[in-house]
């Protein structure tokens, strides 16, 4: 996702950046689903410690860790999250 992140493309795709959580670009609290992936992409272990921060950040405002995917042929680290 390139540029800033509008609500309504994160509900069309339930997939927002770990960069835009991490920025605080977004606010979550009109997202009408229970289920969100963060996406983080970038070189190696990084991707993994931006998908834990953007989670972290997450439990802060009521969203729980569910579990985190690796792609790495891909470059691709997804955390999925659920609203409690």
């Amino acid at each position: 996702m390139a540029g800033r992140e509008s609500l309504e493309q994160i509900i069309r795709t339930r997939t927002v950046t770990a960069n835009a959580i991490l920025a605080n670009h977004v606010d979550l609290r009109a997202y009408p689903y229970r289920l969100l992936s963060v996406l983080a992409h970038g070189i190696g272990a990084d991707r993994v410690t931006q998908a834990v921060a953007a989670a972290e950040t997450l439990e802060a405002f009521g969203w729980e860790l569910v579990t985190i995917s690796e792609f790495t042929s891909s470059h691709l680290t997804y955390a999925i999250m659920r609203r409690r």
